[in-house]
């Protein structure tokens, strides 16, 4: 699982090197959680989004293969996240917050 501290040190490494990391960690799951999912996609648009690609140009089969793998409440939870990455992190840092001190 992903925790603040990950995300926090995760800012100081480069671009491509944080989707490299994220995707070796959901590698290494058996069933990754929707949120580290989300996380990839967000950082996968991001990077459509700076190669001035059309957004889904490379995301649509990276969520095309995930619907093969994993439950479609878990793509579907996935792609929730990586929307609100890109369009309101502040919130799901504050989302986050909260789940963890529970």
């Amino acid at each position: 699982m992903i925790s603040e501290k990950d995300l926090t040190n995760s800012q100081n490494i480069p671009y491509e090197e944080r989707i490299a990391r994220i995707e070796k960690m959901i590698e290494s799951e058996e069933e990754p959680k929707a949120f580290e999912l989300g996380l990839l996609l967000a950082l996968k648009m991001g990077q459509e989004i700076r190669e001035k690609k059309p957004l889904g140009s490379t995301t649509g089969d990276i969520v095309a293969g995930w619907s093969s793998k994993y439950p479609e409440s878990v793509v579907e939870e996935a792609i929730a996240h990586a929307k609100q990455f890109l369009t309101n992190p502040g919130a799901l840092v504050e989302k986050m917050k909260n789940i963890m001190l529970k």
